[in-house]
Order: structure tokens, then C-alpha cells, then sequence
């Protein structure tokens, strides 16, 4: 197993980094969060670049690739906080590839024409709901059997919730599961929902690396400028220490979110506990990165002028969304106790 990106993966992420480094700036954010949604103009511009359809079957007009290359394109979206829904349109596009291909989502997801929201067991919300073009529903119906279902958001009452990351448009869905809207039940589709849930965990985790690693690089930036009592910030030991003992986090979790990538990419036995260990770990290293560059930043961090927060609540909220870090360490221990898998819960 090689723990690195090949050449190939490595020009796609500076590829995305160089992109949204100009078209997602923190004003472009700010713009986001007031807006009634944070899908853009940038989402066809993504589609040019092959980011949109990066997970979707080269037959659909999309990359065919894997989540290897998914995540090490997330984490440059984590990085700026991109507001677009592409984490939940890739997990989409994995239930409409496997269930769906003919339907033509799948194309219009790729060429940037279209953005699917996703609605897991146990998720009380779906994200970009209201402007999103298609809905993909997993549930378990009365019987306990599992079902996937795709349908229309605009035939379903929609109620929007506040998060704290107002860039996050979040909608509770009022889906009532007809049979025309049903693709997939029983094993088959148990099976395809653990696997979506599993790359939406990796996914998340890809993001959470991304955006510990932007508020660790503004930490160090501002201690590189702010000027207390005549001396640079930056020049005192217990700044460089916060600031360090976040790299080293960063950098025990990325070779664990690589790790689970490889599993999930190869359908490896491990791969459920891998996914868990990824999102433990990035969301340990998000959280310490936010309340160290918070305390490196002092008053000022906590205000919502100053740009911090943009990347700090969305770790917050990313760091809860597929499952939470108690419910992924269940999942581990289940795993080394050989027992049965911890099953999918509320907030995943």
C-alpha cells in the first residue's frame, strides 16, 4: 500500500486548488451564506474540469474514478470551504450508477447541468434539497427492508433548518416513498446504502483535513503579523507549540483517511472500520486546529467579520454530519470485538 498521491492525483488537486483558490474566496462564502443557495455559477465551471462527474461511470460521460481521487479532491474543497454540494451529489451519483444509470442524471450530473441532494437512513436533513434537480432516499421501510428511491424535491414538502454553518442549506424532506419512486430493496439495497454512507463518511473526513490545514495556515499567518507589547506573536514558544501540535494531528490523519480511501475504493473487509478511523482522526485534528488558530486569534476570531469562523463552523458542522466521532468509535470497537457492524444512527 502507498500512502501517497501518484502523479496523476497530485495534478488534479493543484488543479482544484488553483481553481477554487480564485473562484472561491472567502467573499465569494460570505456571499453563501446570504444567499438562499450555494450552488453557482462555479458548479459549471467545475463540470469543465472533470470535478462533478469524478465519480460517475466514464458510460455517463463522467472520470470513472474512485474514491481515492474523490477524496484527495475534497480535501482542496474543505481547504475553501466550497459551499456547493459536491460531496452529496458523489454519493448520489454512486446510488444512481449502481440502480439508475439510464435515467440521465448521471450525465447531467458530470457535465454541471444538474446537483443531487441525498437523503440517508438516519439523516434528518438533505442538503441543497430545495434547488436541487434530482433526490436520491435511502430508508427502511416497515417490513425493515431496505429501499432506495429516487425522486423529485419539489413533489415533497420542504422546511428549511438553520445551521450553524449558514453556507449549509439544510432542508427537512417530507418523503413519502411511492412505487414508482423505487429503484432498489432488500439486500442489494442495504448493501448499496452502506457503502454510500461510508463515502459520505470518507468524504467528510477529506473536507475536514482540508479545513483544518486553512485554519491552521490563517494561525499562522496572523501569528506571523500581530504585534503585542513590541514582539511578534509568532516568536513565543507556546504560539509555536499550538501551532505545531496541529500539524502533527494533521499529519497522523491523513495517512488514515488515504488508508480508508484505498479500502473503499477496493471494497476491502476493513474498509467500514477504516472509513470510522478516518473520520475520527480528521475531525480530531479539524477540532484542534479551530481552538488553537481561535486562540491564537484571540477576541477577534469569535467575531463573525473576521474569516475565521467561515472555516471553524463548518468544521463544527461536518464534524456531527455522518456520523459523529461516538458513533464512528462504536463502529471500531464493534469491529475489533468482532461484532456485528454498529448500525447506521441519527445525525449520520
Amino acid at each position: 500500500m502507498r500512502l501517497a498521491f501518484t502523479e496523476d492525483q497530485q495534478l488534479f488537486r493543484e488543479t482544484v486548488r488553483d481553481f477554487l483558490a480564485a473562484s472561491c474566496t472567502t467573499e465569494h462564502l460570505r456571499a453563501a451564506w446570504a444567499a438562499d443557495t450555494a450552488v453557482s455559477s462555479r458548479w459549471a465551471e467545475l463540470a469543465k474540469i472533470g470535478v462533478t462527474g469524478l465519480v460517475v461511470p466514464e458510460e455517463q460521460d463522467g472520470l470513472g474514478l474512485t474514491d481515492e481521487e474523490l477524496s484527495a479532491v475534497l480535501e482542496q474543497a474543505g481547504y475553501a470551504a466550497l459551499p456547493e454540494p459536491l460531496l452529496e451529489s458523489a454519493v448520489a451519483a454512486g446510488l444512481l450508477a449502481e440502480f439508475a444509470p439510464d435515467a440521465g442524471w448521471l450525465e447531467k450530473i458530470s457535465a454541471g447541468e444538474a446537483t443531487a441532494s441525498v437523503l440517508l437512513p438516519g439523516q434528518p436533513f438533505a442538503i441543497e434539497a430545495a434547488t436541487a434537480d434530482v433526490l436520491v432516499v435511502g430508508l427502511v421501510n416497515a417490513s425493515g427492508e431496505a429501499e432506495v428511491h429516487v425522486a423529485n424535491p419539489a413533489d415533497y414538502d420542504l422546511v428549511a433548518q438553520r445551521s450553524v454553518d449558514r453556507s449549509r442549506k439544510l432542508f427537512r424532506v417530507g418523503f413519502a416513498p411511492e412505487p414508482e419512486s423505487l429503484v432498489a430493496s432488500g439486500p442489494a439495497a442495504a448493501a448499496a446504502l452502506a457503502r454510500a454512507a461510508d463515502r459520505g463518511a470518507l468524504g467528510a473526513s477529506a473536507l475536514l483535513l482540508g479545513l483544518a490545514k486553512r485554519m491552521l495556515d490563517m494561525g499562522v499567518e496572523y501569528a506571523k503579523q500581530r504585534v503585542q507589547r513590541g514582539v511578534l506573536i509568532g516568536t513565543h514558544q507556546s504560539v509555536q507549540h499550538h501551532l505545531a501540535n496541529v500539524l502533527i494531528k494533521i499529519e497522523f490523519a491523513r495517512p488514515v483517511v488515504m488508508r480508508a480511501a484505498y479500502s473503499l475504493a477496493r471494497d476491502l473487509p476493513s474498509a467500514a472500520r477504516d472509513v470510522s478511523m478516518a473520520k475520527i482522526y480528521a475531525a480530531e485534528a479539524a477540532d484542534l486546529a479551530a481552538r488553537n488558530s481561535l486562540q491564537v486569534h484571540g477576541a477577534i476570531g469569535y467575531t463573525e467579520e473576521h474569516d475565521l469562523q467561515l472555516f471553524m463552523k463548518r468544521a463544527w458542522a461536518l464534524g456531527a454530519a455522518w456520523g459523529d466521532s461516538g458513533h464512528h468509535r462504536a463502529r471500531v470497537a464493534a469491529d475489533l470485538l468482532s461484532e456485528a457492524p454498529a448500525p447506521l444512527t441519527p445525525g449520520f
